[in-house]
Order: structure tokens, then sequence, then C-alpha cells
């Protein structure tokens, strides 16, 4: 992983809007990078994830994430081969129901 290789300009805009960028430690924020290109990202933000975290790392963080949307769940849940069960966003969403599922 090269520090250098990760700039949020190479992001789409979108995805950091409410943040102030230059504040952003690629590392201890790796949370919110991956769960907001996960959640709102282009196929070009993944790519930028994938080769700066690796899959290990990405699916680390996302069986750690407390919110996610079930696309993005079932996408890592299908590329790194473990079951949605183990995700923490997935055993939070089956103790607290809605609704409708949207």
């Amino acid at each position: 992983m090269n520090p250098a290789s990760l700039k949020t300009s190479n992001f789409s805009q979108h995805l950091f809007w409410d943040i102030n960028t230059e504040e952003l430690d690629y590392e201890k924020n790796k949370n919110i990078i991956i769960q907001r290109v996960l959640q709102y990202g282009f196929l070009s933000d993944w790519l930028i994830i994938y080769k700066h975290y690796g899959l290990k790392v990405i699916t680390e963080v996302t069986i750690s994430l407390r919110d996610l949307d079930n696309k993005s769940i079932y996408f890592i849940a299908s590329l790194s081969n473990i079951p949605v069960e183990l995700f923490l966003c997935y055993t939070t969403k089956q103790s607290m129901p809605k609704h409708w599922d949207l």
C-alpha cells in the first residue's frame, strides 16, 4: 500500500462532500473511505480502493461496519467467500427489522 497512490482528488467528488479532505488520513479513516465507496462510489472509485487497500483489508473493514446497504454487503461477501451472517451490519439489520425493506 503506497499512501501517495491514494488521493481524494482521484475519487468521485460526491463521496467526500462533507469532509475536509486535507485532514483525511487514509489509514485512520479507511472505514469511512471504504464505506462511502461501497455505498456511493462508481467502479472507478472501487478500483482505487481495491488497488490501495486490497480485498483482505476491504473485507476486514466491511465485516466490522455497523451500517452498510445490502448491495454492498452481498458484493463483498461474494468476492471474499465469507457468509453474510459474519458481517456486523447484516446481523444488526436482522435484529432491527424495518417495516419495509427498501
